[in-house]
């Protein structure tokens, strides 16, 4: 594709489809234009480089995230539609979360996540640095959650960069944890049991028992500011 026919969001749109199926790893401009039917000169034109490039899928991903308005819902409800919302975001595109972690990815559609993020915790009666740290402490575990998926993301991508055979390579990881973990009698006890249950469903119940917990806990704080007396707010 000549350099005249690429645009800025095809490119990104392509790159966006390479990093979810190679990873950060994986992305180069060489193989974007490739994918592109056009030269890596032809990318770099548009996009700069490869940083410019992580930054601009980075942050077009969060215009994914569906924005519920607290006003209708309630605030409770708006905070956790968005906490699962972000989680299915981030588990599409499971390069995210290791490329925020080295890489400065900022932009306006992350600002405008943020900023909605704020309505609904304002909504809840959040002020300040409580606001602050509301948001952080809910955001932080979906993060955090995201994390792990990640992490088996970025080991298949790998096997399949590698051309070895992903079904074998996680047999041999899960088989030397197991080792590692049969030394501890706890830790072996709850691999043992959850390793027994549908790994999809339990992967969700624990997803939303981390989600209504910090609710609990956010509607808690709320109470006992609200009861607290004045010179000690």
């Amino acid at each position: 594709m000549p350099r005249e026919t690429l645009t800025r969001d095809q490119i990104v749109r392509a790159a966006i489809e390479l990093l979810d199926a190679e990873g950060v790893e994986g992305l180069s401009m060489r193989r974007l234009g490739q994918r592109l039917g056009s030269a890596a000169t032809a990318v770099y034109w548009h996009v700069g480089n490869k940083d410019n490039l992580l930054g601009l899928a980075g942050d077009q991903v969060w215009a994914e995230v569906d924005l519920p308005a607290p006003e209708e819902s309630g605030w409770r409800a708006a905070a956790g539609a968005l906490a699962h919302g972000t989680y299915a975001m981030l588990a599409r595109h499971p390069w995210l979360v290791p490329a925020i972690g080295a890489h400065f990815l900022y932009g306006p559609g992350l600002a405008r996540y943020q900023d909605h993020c704020y309505a609904v915790l304002e909504e809840a009666g959040f002020a300040g640095t409580d606001l602050d740290w509301a948001m952080n402490a809910l955001f932080t575990f979906v993060l955090g959650t995201a994390l792990n998926d990640s992490t088996e993301a970025a080991m298949k991508a790998q096997i399949r960069r590698e051309g070895g055979d992903e079904q074998e390579r996680l047999e041999e990881f899960s088989s030397w944890a197991n080792g590692i973990a049969a030394q501890y009698p706890r830790l072996q006890a709850r691999i043992a049991e959850l390793g027994e249950g549908d790994q999809e469903e339990l992967k969700a119940e624990s997803f939303e028992f981390g989600v209504q917990t910090i609710l609990n806990g956010l509607e808690a704080r709320l109470a006992a500011t609200a009861d607290a007396p004045a010179q000690t707010r």
